[in-house]
C-alpha cells in the first residue's frame, strides 16, 4: 500500500507515556532548562489518554521520584499520599494461613517509606509536570513501526487510522505520521512490540539470557468503610497454586475505601489446563480474603504481563539512534514486586545521555554510556543483587524460599554466582496427555466473576472494522499443534476471552475476538510455537483503566 505521510521532526521522541518515558521527558527538559537549551521532545501514547493503559499493583518506592522532582511532596495534586504503615506476608493453604515472621522476609521485600498508589493516576500527574516544561504529549497515537536510515534508527511511524479488516483504506482513512527524531526512547512497557522487533533488528539479546514473564491480574474494589485500612499491604504465597507454580497475591489499601487486589503467576507454569484468571478468582474465596470484599463492590478489572527475568535478562539497552527503558528493557525488581522506581531511573539516565549527545551536536549515534551508567546506578545495583531470586523458584516453592533466604538474607544479594533461568516460558507447557485438567468453581457474580463480565469493567473498546492486531503467523498451528497437543491453552491463559475454539461440523476452529483484548501481551509470550504476534491496533483503542 503506497501511502503519502506527513513528516514531523523532533530532537527526541519517546514512545509510551508510562513512568519511564515520562521521567525521561521531564529529566530531559530539566536539563534543557538548566543548560539554556531548547531541544524539542514529544511523547506518543497509544492509550486514549495518559494512564488509560497503565496497570500495576502498585507500591511506589520514591527514590527516583525524589531525584526527578525534589519538591513532589509539596504539590497538593500529587497522588502519592498513602504511606505504607502495616505489612504482612502470609502462606496460604486452602482454608488456613500462617503469617511469615519478618525475620524470614528479606529486607528487599520490606516497604517502609513506600507508598500505595494508583500508577495510572501517578502517570497522569507526571504528564502534567512534563507538559509544564514544554513536552508535547500525543495520546491516541500508537507507534506502529520504526524508521531505519543507513543502519540507524531515525524515528517512528504512527498507526494508520480507518483501515478496514481487509487492510484497505476505508472512508475515514487517515495516514499515520512519520515522526523523525535524532534520538528515540522506547518505553512501551512489558513486551513492547517495537522493542521486540528492535531486539531482533540490532541483535540486542546477544549477551543476555532470555526474558521470563508473569501475568498480573487486578481488580479495584470499594470496600465497607470499617474494613478499609489505608496503608495496609498484604502478600500471600501458596494456595491456590501448587508448589511448582510461581506466583502469589497482593492486597493494597488505598484511601477512600479503595483496595487493590491482584494475583501474579509466572508464565513458566506447566499445566496447560491452568487458567491464571480462574486462579485469581479462586484466591478471593479464601476465608481470610473473602470477608474483606463481602458488602463491597468491584470497580475495575485489568491484566498485564510483567518482566521477571531481571539482571541476567537485560538486553543491550542502546543501539544507533535509540534506547530501551523501563519494562521495554525489563528493569522490574522481581523480589521487590516493584518496577516503577527502576523504570523511572532508566528513563532519567537515557535522557541524560541523549542530552549530552545533542549538546555536542550529534544525532542518531549509539548511546554507549547509557547501559554502563544504568548498571552502576542504584537501580542497576539493586537489580544485580536481586538476580538469583526468580531463578531459585524453578526448583519449586519451598526450595526457592530456602535459596532466596540464603541469597538475600545471608549473602545480601552478593553471591559470587548467577543462576540461569529455566526454559523460555513458551516451551514450559506439558502436553495434555501428561497433565491433569483443573475444575474451577463457577463464579458467584458477587465476589468472583466470569471473564467477559470482568472485561466490561476494563472499559475496553476497539474500532471493530480494523485489521486484527493479533496476527497468526501460521494458520495451521492453532489446531495442529495447540489444540491437538495442549487442548488450546490460549483459551485459558488469555485473561479477556479473546481466543475461542468453535466446532464447525465437529471440526475445531480458532476464533479471535480481538475487540476484547486488554493489551496484556500474554498470548505473544506464552503461545507454544510463538505463532501469535501482538501488534498495535489503532491508537486510542484498548482498555481505559480508571485509578488502576
Amino acid at each position: 500500500m503506497n501511502i503519502t505521510r506527513e513528516k514531523m521532526h523532533y530532537d527526541l521522541v519517546i514512545v509510551g507515556a508510562g513512568p519511564s518515558g515520562l521521567s525521561a521527558a521531564i529529566n530531559f527538559k530539566n536539563l534543557c532548562k538548566k543548560n539554556n537549551k531548547d531541544f524539542s521532545v514529544c511523547v506518543v501514547e497509544k492509550g486514549s489518554e495518559v494512564g488509560a493503559h497503565i496497570l500495576s499493583g502498585a507500591i511506589l518506592e520514591p527514590t527516583a521520584l525524589k531525584e526527578l522532582l525534589p519538591s513532589w511532596d509539596k504539590d497538593e495534586n500529587c497522588p502519592v499520599k498513602v504511606k505504607v504503615k502495616e505489612e504482612n506476608v502470609t502462606y496460604f493453604s486452602e482454608n488456613k494461613s500462617v503469617n511469615i515472621p519478618k525475620i524470614f522476609i528479606p529486607s528487599v521485600m520490606h516497604n517502609k517509606g513506600n507508598y500505595v498508589i494508583s500508577l495510572g493516576s501517578f502517570c497522569k500527574w507526571l504528564s502534567q509536570q512534563a507538559e509544564q516544561l514544554g513536552v508535547e504529549i500525543y495520546p491516541g497515537f500508537a507507534a506502529s513501526d520504526f524508521i531505519i536510515q543507513d543502519g540507524k534508527l531515525d524515528g517512528i511511524i504512527t498507526s494508520d487510522l480507518g483501515l478496514t479488516k481487509e487492510n484497505e483504506q476505508g472512508p475515514n482513512f487517515q495516514a499515520g505520521i512519520e515522526i523523525h527524531a535524532k534520538y528515540t526512547i522506547f518505553s512501551e512497557g512489558c513486551r513492547g512490540h517495537l522493542g521486540k522487533k528492535l531486539m531482533k533488528k540490532f541483535n540486542l539479546r546477544k549477551n543476555s539470557q532470555h526474558q521470563t514473564y508473569g501475568i498480573g491480574l487486578k481488580e479495584l474494589w470499594e470496600v465497607e468503610s470499617d474494613k478499609s485500612n489505608p496503608g495496609e499491604v498484604f502478600h500471600s504465597i501458596g494456595w491456590p497454586l501448587d508448589s511448582h507454580t510461581y506466583g502469589g497475591s497482593f492486597l493494597y489499601h488505598l484511601s477512600n475505601n479503595l483496595v487493590s487486589v491482584g494475583f501474579v503467576i509466572g508464565l513458566d507454569y506447566k499445566n496447560p489446563y491452568l487458567s491464571p484468571y480462574e486462579e485469581f478468582q479462586r484466591f478471593k474465596t479464601h476465608p481470610d480474603v473473602i470477608k474483606l470484599f463481602q458488602g463491597g463492590r468491584r470497580i475495575s478489572y485489568g491484566a498485564r504481563a510483567l518482566n521477571e527475568g531481571g539482571w541476567q535478562s537485560l538486553p543491550n539497552l542502546s543501539f544507533p539512534g535509540g534506547a530501551l527503558v523501563g519494562c521495554d528493557a525489563g528493569t522490574l525488581n522481581t523480589p521487590k514486586i516493584k518496577g516503577t522506581h527502576t523504570a523511572m531511573k532508566s528513563g532519567m539516565i537515557a535522557a541524560e545521555e541523549i542530552f549530552k549527545e545533542l549538546d555536542l551536536g550529534k544525532s542518531n549515534t549509539e548511546l554507549i554510556n547509557f547501559e554502563p551508567n544504568f548498571k552502576k546506578s542504584w537501580a542497576g545495583i539493586e537489580l544485580k543483587r536481586a538476580r538469583n531470586v526468580r531463578p531459585s523458584f524453578k526448583y519449586g516453592l519451598f526450595a526457592g524460599m530456602i535459596l532466596t533466604g540464603i541469597d538475600q538474607i545471608l549473602l545480601k544479594g552478593k553471591a559470587p554466582w548467577t543462576l540461569n533461568h529455566s526454559e523460555p516460558d513458551h516451551l514450559s507447557l506439558k502436553e495434555k496427555k501428561d497433565a491433569n485438567p483443573i475444575n474451577y468453581p463457577k463464579p458467584d457474580g458477587i465476589i468472583t466473576f466470569d471473564k467477559l463480565t470482568n472485561v466490561s469493567f476494563s472499559s475496553t473498546y476497539h474500532e471493530e472494522n480494523q485489521p486484527c492486531h493479533l496476527r497468526i503467523i501460521d494458520d495451521n498451528i492453532p489446531i495442529s499443534n495447540n489444540y491437538e497437543l495442549f487442548d488450546s491453552p490460549e483459551q485459558r491463559y488469555c485473561p479477556a476471552g479473546v481466543y475461542e475454539i468453535l466446532k464447525d461440523d465437529n471440526r475445531p476452529k480458532l476464533q479471535i475476538n480481538a475487540q476484547n483484548c486488554i493489551h496484556c501481551k500474554t498470548c505473544d509470550i506464552k503461545d507454544p510455537r510463538q505463532n501469535i504476534n501482538w501488534v498495535s491496533p489503532e491508537g486510542g483503542g484498548g482498555p481505559n483503566y480508571t485509578n488502576m
